[in-house]
């Protein structure tokens, strides 16, 4: 009974190895978790009293648990059954697919990820690229709003790097959770944009489980005061006019709104406008092609070269960056204020009765997003270019013909930008970015008009502005 046992060496460093783990795990591991988990709270609660719009406990929910929540919701699990149904599909497989949809959309929000190192990239990204300025901001308007309300921010779509930069604008009043396209379905850079509280959406599916399980995790977000972004165009434009709204998200977001119970939901209309579009040769690549034939193309090569032509720029002090990117904030329209004024019985409409509101909904936040979009230098010196159509003009036909047409926007209550506060400047500005980008040509005796081949692309400019015309 006394004798003793030999054991080979490398089996009593491995029962010692799992020894140590167990006792890290059951003693050690509990109190390190409660002490990051309280770092973690206290910085929590001190992000929320320097935030405008607090970050809610539903956003900081375990993802899984989130999914969890999703697959368990009444309608997804009618829907589930619906479509085993119509299709003969087992009810498990169905289940299977509706929660691989789940996890595709729930996003897994860190706070670390947002604010200590998000807010600071998107930042420098966008102040390497442009000018960063605020355009205007109807502050006034902003703190009225209900603090148990649901923001949304609603904002037109003129970039990818729209993403970047109303994330760092907004960044001292919210986190916000934008509606990512299947374009930013990447490897690690989806993992990255999830971190950042985004969850994809497939803008075109037609899979009625798949809509039905993005809209219940929609809803959740915003019944649950989850602070939104999102593009109601559903997409950028391509000539440079605002699209009309699509009113998916939209539907999704007041589905089931009953304006006596529920939690209002604020829109505050974002206007975004840039003196150069990065993207602005690809978006206008199909017009360009019917018009004058020539095709533009990206590739990972041409892509590099011109990254590496821009920081050998900034490196030789040559960069102007890409003029100036402003964004500007409207004033926020309550829906609960909104449907009592024009749909005060849309929780006991019809399906179809309730999308006829929700439409003339998208097109009064359009119309209202239209009106903060802010008037840069480089797209009232392409109105002016365009409409001398091909003449030789001065710089100070150009800075009269600009002078003009500030005067006709203020009269009109539009927000003009004015670099420095200089009328001069904003001309000088403008006319230097078109002439470096070849927009515009110069003559020997100092005079300027619109180059005939690049006629689109001074269309695109020009058009941001053309609603407030």
């Amino acid at each position: 009974m006394s004798a003793g046992i030999t054991l080979p060496f490398w089996l009593v460093v491995l029962l010692a190895i799992f020894a140590i783990i167990g006792i890290a795990d059951r003693v050690l591991a509990p109190s390190v978790r409660w002490f990051f988990r309280r770092r973690v709270n206290l910085a929590i609660d001190e992000l929320n009293q320097r935030l405008d719009l607090r970050i809610g406990q539903f956003k900081l929910t375990r993802r899984q648990t989130l999914i969890d929540q999703l697959m368990y919701d009444a309608r997804v699990v009618e829907a589930v059954d619906i479509e085993a149904r119509e299709t003969g599909e087992p009810r498990a497989s169905v289940m299977r697919k509706a929660e691989r949809y789940a996890r595709e959309i729930v996003p897994a929000f860190s706070v670390t990820t947002y604010f200590g190192f998000g807010i600071r990239i998107a930042r420098w990204i966008s102040e390497f690229v442009y000018r960063v300025q605020l355009g205007y901001s109807d502050d006034e308007a902003l703190k009225t709003i209900d603090p148990n309300a649901t923001v949304v921010f609603v904002m037109n779509h003129r970039s990818n790097m729209d993403y970047v930069l109303v994330t760092y604008m907004a960044s001292t009043r919210a986190s916000l959770s934008y509606a990512v396209g299947e374009w930013a379905r990447i490897f690690l850079l989806q993992s990255l944009i999830r971190s950042m509280g985004a969850y994809f959406i497939r803008r075109n599916s037609s899979d009625s489980l798949y809509r039905r399980v993005l809209g219940r995790y929609v809803h959740m977000a915003t019944e649950q005061g989850v602070t939104q972004a999102v593009f109601p165009e559903g997409g950028l434009s391509r000539d440079g006019h605002l699209r009309e709204p699509r009113l998916g998200l939209l539907g999704y977001m007041t589905s089931d709104f009953d304006p006596a119970s529920s939690r209002d939901i604020v829109f505050v209309p974002v206007g975004i406008n840039y003196d150069r579009v990065i993207e602005d040769r690809v978006l206008t690549s199909a017009s360009e092609r019917e018009i004058t034939g020539r095709n533009f193309r990206v590739g990972p090569g041409s892509l590099t070269r011109f990254i590496a032509h821009l920081f050998n720029l900034r490196l030789r002090g040559r960069l102007y960056r890409f003029g100036y990117a402003c964004v500007s904030f409207g004033r926020p329209v309550s829906f609960r204020a909104w449907v009592r004024r024009n749909a005060p019985d849309i929780h006991t409409r019809s399906r179809e009765e309730k999308f006829e509101a929700i439409g003339k909904l998208g097109h009064h936040l359009m119309r209202e997003i239209g009106s903060v979009i802010p008037v840069l230098p480089v797209a009232l010196a392409s109105r002016v270019f365009l409409a001398e159509a091909g003449s030789w003009i001065s710089e100070l036909e150009l800075k009269s013909r600009i002078f003009e047409l500030i005067e006709s926007f203020e009269k009109h209550q539009a927000h003009v930008f004015i670099p420095r506060a200089d009328r001069d400047y904003a001309v000088t500005t403008g006319l230097r970015m078109l002439k470096l980008r070849h927009l515009v040509e110069e003559n020997a005796d100092g005079l300027y008009r619109a180059n005939a081949k690049e006629r689109v692309l001074l269309e695109y400019y020009a058009n941001s502005i053309a609603h407030l015309m």
